[in-house]
């Protein structure tokens, strides 16, 4: 193929990507992935990469120019937003590590805020590594300046505190205690020098956490006024700092949630800890060694695979990884994508020629679960154990149990089911694009 027919095919393909928020991949003829990026309207974002008036040379560098000279493919991953493209770009590309991208490969996350609910007087913190547990937490937040401006901003509202300090209620010397400057310039009630009750500092931290659910109108709107009435007054470094705050409380939208954009390596849990809680809540004579984890997908809402990942102590184990394209399912139907998944998948050690995984966890709820169950129940050898993961409230569903057990969200044991869900999560969404061409997939 000449490089002019090469261009030609990938503007044609370019014409087809949606104009939506997503995240694109580059490819090369192998099919392996060059650069991953992230876009607010996919199709006008990839377009500037092929455009006969780019200078990419210029204006990109010589690592893009000479990436984009490789590129025979283009394929897309909508979102729902510009926020969710870009915490989508930064997982993929740790993920891939694709050659071409130089930013997001290491291992820097984004900032959550975090209030630690469990201590007497809770701390109100901007964090990259939040506590496992005990605390309340908002975010990742994709712009980490504009977080503390917020957070500063709020301390003025709320009087909340930032310190590090181990405040406990019962502590008599705190009335001996000088409080910081905070307090004196009215931005934090002094819990530690006992100048506010616990129930009234509570109180407050309410609030905030109730301004922090909501859509923060009130407030802006509140900003807004105290804004205008500065730039009328002629204060106008007053109404320039409100403009930042201003700016910056508005920019708390710009953020994804922790159960869904969950970070890895922030939340890091020791697997051996969560396989033997795992097994405790399984009531398993043993903890379990070996998982394998079901996840269904629908590739542009039509072409329908399954993806299973194995985990081997806790531990991914890339060689027993598999995919499936469904066969014997018309239109989009999960409970029979699964039934079909699971007859493939252990017919062999149904028929004794090969052992089950310890668990089998599907990705879903409790229909899901019995649909996995029915397949299982057409086999002459059962295995010993199937439950199911369903995300939005994270409940695990259990085989032979009436009600489903919902765990702390920092739970060893949560932790663990969640890693191989996202990964076949993962597995199946991050190469999509692979599974267009029926002579990419690997059936079994």
């Amino acid at each position: 193929m000449s490089d002019l027919e090469r261009i030609e095919k990938i503007r044609q393909r370019i014409a087809q990507l949606p104009r939506s928020p997503g995240v694109y991949f580059m490819k090369d003829a192998q099919g392996r992935v060059l650069y991953i990026g992230k876009a607010k309207e996919l199709r006008s974002r990839v377009n500037t990469y092929f455009q006969e008036s780019a200078d990419l040379l210029n204006t990109r560098g010589p690592e893009i120019a000479r990436m984009i000279a490789m590129v025979t493919e283009i394929d897309t991953l909508e979102c729902p937003t510009e926020v969710d493209a870009l915490l989508q770009e930064s997982r993929l590309i740790k993920d891939i590590q694709p050659p071409f991208n130089a930013d997001l490969k290491d291992g820097k996350t984004f900032p959550y805020l975090e209030i630690t609910m469990q201590d007497d007087y809770p701390a109100v913190y901007v964090t990259r590594k939040p506590r496992l547990k005990g605390s309340k937490l908002w975010g990742p937040f994709v712009n980490a300046q504009q977080l503390y401006v917020a957070v500063n901003a709020l301390q003025k509202v709320f009087k909340f505190r930032t310190c590090e300090l181990e405040i406990l209620e019962d502590d008599d010397k705190r009335r001996f205690f000088r409080p910081c400057l905070l307090h004196a310039i009215h931005q934090c009630t002094a819990p530690c020098g006992d100048r506010i009750s616990r129930e009234a500092y509570r109180a407050d931290i309410d609030r905030l956490k109730k301004f922090l659910y909501s859509k923060h109108t009130i407030l802006i709107r509140q900003m807004k006024k105290e804004m205008e009435l500065a730039a009328a007054e002629k204060r106008y470094e007053e109404a320039a700092a409100l403009r930042d705050q201003l700016k910056a409380i508005e920019s708390l939208s710009l953020s994804g949630d922790p159960r869904v954009n969950l970070q890895p390596e922030v939340f890091f849990v020791d697997p051996s800890e969560g396989l033997e809680r795992l097994g405790q809540l399984l009531e398993m004579d043993q903890p379990p060694r070996s998982i394998e984890c079901i996840d269904i997908a629908h590739i542009q809402g039509a072409e329908t695979v399954g993806s299973l990942v194995c985990f081997i102590d806790g531990k991914p184990f890339k060689p027993g990884y598999k995919r499936f394209r469904i066969k014997t399912v018309e239109g989009i139907d999960d409970y029979a994508s699964i039934r079909e998944v699971v007859s493939r998948r252990y017919r062999h050690a149904a028929g004794g020629e090969e052992l089950y995984p310890d668990i089998i966890l599907i990705d879903g709820g409790l229909g899901q679960l019995h649909a996995a169950l029915e397949a299982f129940s057409e086999m002459t050898i059962r295995p010993p154990m199937v439950i199911s993961l369903a995300k939005r409230e994270e409940e695990i569903y259990i085989q032979a149990r009436s009600t489903p057990v919902r765990l702390q969200r920092h739970d060893p044991a949560l932790r663990v089911l969640q890693h191989a869900r996202d990964e076949a999560h993962r597995f199946a969404q991050h190469y999509h694009h692979l599974l267009r061409s029926k002579k990419q997939i690997d059936d079994e």
